[in-house]
């Protein structure tokens, strides 16, 4: 019995050590665990969180992917500037850019071909056809001169027309070239109530690199009759800094919901009867209407965006710094890029590409040919 009862004793004694042992490993480990937790909850630990560092690249790809809708409108006699401005347009930017563009039935086939015999094919591009019916009663028309209206002129009046489910767009005339990313005009503020951003024709800017003695500014009475007792009644101040309408931001769910279209077209019809715009219009018959309509309602593009005028003579306007910063070149004015007597044609023909059907030509001069062989 006592030999029984020793064993027995041992035994207990034996199975609590190992009870000991057992729970002295266990709480080792949930030290570890614990200790393991606690430094999981440490900020640094969220840096190996894969799907974290991915986060703002993803974003970015969303915003890369972000279309831009550019109008522009094609004319047979001017497809070249059009290649061009789409070229550089397409080539400085990493958006996704579209294309809108608005042409008459006989130059589709002719910019079709254009675009898919060169490098532009890859471009994504519609066209759109503008019925110059809708200007009946709207514009007058010289019977000497029928040609000289050009209704094109007027798709810039009809964007939600041409764009019915955008938001936003950027409208640009044909003689122009973008020498930076056209995302930045793109995402030019528009201020609450505004339904486009134009560049104003007084900015400082551009005024501080003109050549001196070379060409004005304007104001509201260059382009409106301020004898006519219709627009004395309007309240515009004679000497408000007017704006060009050959680049702008448009907002169009602001510029429908202010029947913006509408209000144009009730200018254009007035002055039809009442002869309301001035007698030395300077500039394109587009202006005026937009004037009245967008009169101290309007927000402001950079001034770098549409540096203008390189057009209207065929002297050199600005100096070569400023016109090498610029982000946007308009020739706008009698003398077109690619025409005979243009300035800084040079870099326009940085970006035209030939027509492949020869129907289009560049015109220069003798010697400008003879110093390009």
């Amino acid at each position: 019995m006592t030999t029984l009862r020793k064993v027995n004793i041992i035994v207990i004694l034996l199975a609590f050590v190992i009870f000991i042992l057992v729970l002295h490993h266990n709480l080792l480990g949930l030290s570890d665990i614990l200790k393991r937790e606690g430094s999981d909850l440490s900020p640094l630990t969220l840096q190996r969180i894969d799907f974290i560092p991915d986060a703002p690249e993803s974003l970015l790809d969303d915003k890369t992917e972000q279309e831009i809708a550019v109008v522009l409108t094609a004319v047979e006699e001017r497809l070249g500037g059009l290649i061009a401005a789409m070229n550089s347009i397409s080539t400085n930017t990493k958006s996704k850019v579209v294309f809108y563009i608005v042409a008459a039935n006989d130059t589709v086939g002719h910019l079709r071909a254009w675009l898919s015999g060169t490098e532009l094919k890859n471009l994504k591009y519609k066209m759109l056809d503008f019925d110059p019916h809708i200007l009946e009663g709207k514009i007058r028309v010289d019977p000497d001169q029928p040609e000289s209206i050009k209704p094109l002129t007027f798709a810039r009046f009809y964007l939600p027309n041409f764009l019915p489910d955008a938001e936003k767009v950027i409208y640009l005339d044909d003689d122009v070239i973008v020498q930076d990313d056209i995302l930045e005009l793109y995402n030019t503020p528009l201020k609450p109530g505004h339904a486009a951003a134009f560049s104003e024709d007084c900015d400082l800017i551009s005024s501080k690199f003109l050549v001196r003695g070379a060409g004005n500014q304007y104001n509201y009475i260059g382009f409106l009759d301020y004898k006519k007792e219709r627009i004395r009644k309007l309240g515009l101040k004679a000497n408000t800094c007017s704006f060009s309408p050959g680049v702008f931001v448009a907002n169009l769910t602001e510029w429908k919901r202010q029947n913006i279209t509408e209000q144009l077209e009730k200018w254009m019809k007035l002055n039809v009867v009442e002869d309301l715009y001035s007698k030395t219009l300077a500039g394109s018959i587009t202006t005026p209407p937009l004037l009245i309509v967008f009169y101290k309602k309007h927000s402001v593009i950079d001034p770098m965006w549409h540096v203008r005028h390189l057009g209207s003579s065929t002297g050199k306007r600005y100096s070569p710094q400023f016109v090498k910063a610029a982000k946007l070149l308009h020739w706008n004015g009698h003398f077109k890029p690619w025409g005979r007597a243009a300035s800084y044609s040079d870099l326009f023909e940085k970006w035209y590409i030939p027509d492949p059907t020869g129907k289009f030509n560049l015109i220069r001069r003798r010697s400008e040919l003879v110093q390009a062989n």
